[in-house]
């Protein structure tokens, strides 16, 4: 049992009554509590009858009464109230399975629960979900849901998942689209396997599916060189990603022509293996998977423009106090990154500034996103170069909430290495432009 009470906080509803910390949640007005969406669902009303259980073992009941959709007041031991769902699939582009050894434990841990993709944006494949939670997930109008579908062919995602459920995650994506819930879907696309006719098939399938497909992104597969004993796949060359752009392109005007949407997006790395320019910044409507790279970089550029736009509103020039320095970040944003500062040196007489792509050794040079840069291939390749008096690096190389690299080297570490602070960058244009000019 994990809806163990961990913490009563002050000024709560549930402050100030009977219930204590170790005391168990079980039902709420009536309704058994198997988890935190049950949690949130069941405690949305004003008025509240609490059932729990006291670390003696004795029934409690307490009546509350709060606003309409405030919490209740409660933490528990678990975030989730329940055990975490893990993945089973065997997904023959898993990026986790194309990582060397040595890393932390908590990297190897593939999740695959429902309840993430609706409270943290994770995506899910849908393929462990019972009839049960199908039902209660249109009940409770969980929603959005966000979820790895690579194609709808039955067959073809079974090979892709490496299960045979990969068809009962079709029909769950259905029953959900048809009870309401507002999906957000991914395609993996891979050279050769889900790309080219299949594509197209699937696309047509989303369009079919009607409004509750929110948006679709097409995200090349990425692979590392540490592939031993894994299904061959290839990457993308340029002539298939520029191919692979205009199929998209065109079903995404079709889609505005049905639904004022264009609903189908290429991540960025698709435009940049193409050799495109990015899309602008309109195209984008209103940025439906930035967590898939679909218009981060276009994003960031604008949120730099219009940042510039308005330092520079009524003072033209703009002096940095600390000019020199430098910007590390993976090779397909080394381009955008440098042509901000060239923008930036039309208003700033004394900047002087250098940006290193980081070349992935650790897993391997045909992955060039900067969130997988690690903190060795940095120390190494920025040894005993020009840095200037800081380095700037995006927070996305970094674990959430921590400033710890991939392969565990810490900021702290880089920066002793290197002998130069380093200024974590948010993934924001107008963060950058501030670190510029401090």
């Amino acid at each position: 049992m994990n809806a163990v009470v961990k913490t009563i906080l002050p000024g709560s509803a549930a402050s100030g009554t009977i219930i204590a910390q170790g005391d168990v949640l079980r039902k709420i007005n009536g309704n058994e509590i198997a988890d935190v969406l049950d949690y949130r669902f069941f405690s949305y009303d004003a008025r509240l009858m609490i059932e729990l259980s006291g670390a003696d073992g004795k029934l409690k009941l307490v009546r509350l009464s709060k606003p309409e959709g405030a919490d209740i007041g409660l933490e528990f031991e678990t975030y989730l109230m329940d055990a975490q769902l893990a993945c089973s699939n065997k997904c023959v582009f898993c990026f986790i399975d194309q990582l060397p050894g040595g890393m932390r434990k908590s990297l190897y841990y593939k999740d695959d629960d429902v309840r993430l993709s609706f409270l943290q944006g994770n995506y899910v494949t849908l393929t462990n979900l019972s009839q049960r939670e199908i039902e209660r997930i249109v009940k409770q109008r969980i929603s959005p849901v966000n979820v790895s579908v690579h194609t709808l062919d039955p067959a073809l995602r079974s090979f892709m998942l490496g299960t045979d459920k990969a068809a009962a995650g079709i029909d769950a994506l259905r029953v959900l689209a048809g009870g309401g819930i507002t999906l957000n879907c991914q395609i993996v696309c891979c050279p050769g396997i889900n790309d080219g006719e299949n594509l197209s098939k699937t696309l047509n399938g989303f369009i079919a599916l009607g409004s509750a497909i929110n948006s679709v992104s097409i995200v090349p597969v990425g692979l590392t060189k540490h592939r031993e004993g894994l299904t061959p796949l290839r990457t993308f060359s340029r002539e298939m990603a520029l191919k692979t752009v205009r199929q998209v392109g065109f079903f995404g005007e079709k889609c505005k022509e049905l639904r004022r949407s264009r609903l189908f997006f290429c991540a960025d790395e698709m435009y940049i293996k193409a050799g495109l320019k990015l899309p602008s910044h309109a195209f984008y409507e209103d940025y439906p998977q930035l967590e898939n790279g679909v218009g981060m970089m276009r994003l960031f550029i604008t949120e730099f423009e219009d940042a510039l736009r308005q330092i520079t509103r009524y003072n033209s020039r703009i002096y940095v106090k600390h000019p020199a320095f430098s910007v590390a970040t993976g090779a397909a944003a080394e381009k955008y990154l440098t042509k901000l500062l060239k923008m930036f040196t039309v208003c700033c007489d004394n900047i002087v500034s250098k940006v290193y792509a980081i070349r992935n050794d650790f897993f391997g040079d045909s992955v060039t996103v900067s969130g997988l840069v690690t903190g060795g291939d940095m120390m190494e390749q920025l040894k005993d170069r020009e840095l200037g008096e800081r380095l700037l690096i995006p927070q996305n190389m970094l674990r959430r909430g921590e400033e710890v690299f991939l392969d565990g080297a810490t900021v702290t570490e880089v920066s002793a290495a290197l002998g130069v602070p380093v200024r974590i960058v948010k993934q924001d244009g107008a963060d950058f432009l501030c670190a510029i000019i401090e």
